[in-house]
């Protein structure tokens, strides 16, 4: 059982269950407001699920694509709730999560994932279908376009509000159930370099 994060785009949480599958998820499409609402929709899911923090076998965490400044407050969000109860995080691409969800709902063929990386620009990543652990097969991206510059899809193209958190917790799941972790490397997909930077200081003269 796993609590899942991401904060790429809105804020989602959810309780998922490889077996009983989605037990309780919240969210909020505010795009501004992670820190905010984060830490109360962690307890609003918990609650609904009537699962106690320390029956979590991990927490599945969204690593992007998005902007620097919401995607960090998800994984800093899911990092320390994993360290509170001793559990490894878990990091999943969170395009993964919409593609998962739309095949799931019965969507097939070809399908490409947008979501809002501000500036004019959008993260884009392509699929086809799921493969035999339920997994969606990526097979472009993701990677960062220009609004008038998103190619054109080959089958469906899905511009996503918001990512489930119950796709990055099922994601999770059926990866560790194919013995496929890590799916990529704990390290944030934030596809363009943060607008501040540290300063290299000043030498000091003796």
């Amino acid at each position: 059982m796993l609590l899942a994060i991401d904060t790429s785009t809105g804020t989602s949480v959810a309780v998922v269950d490889h077996d009983g599958g989605v037990l309780a998820e919240a969210h909020s499409a505010d795009p501004m407001r992670h820190a905010e609402v984060v830490g109360s929709l962690i307890r609003d899911a918990l609650d609904v699920a009537g699962v106690r923090p320390s029956r979590l076998s991990g927490v599945a965490v969204g690593m992007g694509p998005g902007p620097f400044t919401g995607l960090r407050v998800g994984i800093a969000a899911a990092r320390v709730f994993a360290l509170g109860i001793d559990r490894p995080v878990v990091p999943v691409v969170s395009h993964d999560a919409v593609a998962w969800a739309w095949y799931r709902d019965g969507g097939a063929g070809a399908l490409q994932v947008v979501t809002d990386a501000r500036r004019r620009e959008s993260a884009v990543s392509d699929y086809d279908g799921l493969d035999d652990a339920g997994l969606p097969v990526r097979v472009g991206g993701p990677r960062l376009v220009p609004n008038d510059a998103v190619p054109a899809a080959a089958g469906v193209r899905l511009d996503a509000a918001l990512v489930p958190a119950a796709g990055i917790g099922m994601v999770a799941e059926l990866a560790f159930a194919a013995k496929r972790l890590p799916l990529i490397e704990d390290e944030p997909l934030y596809l363009r370099a943060p607008d501040v930077t540290p300063s290299p200081g000043k030498r000091v003269l003796r």
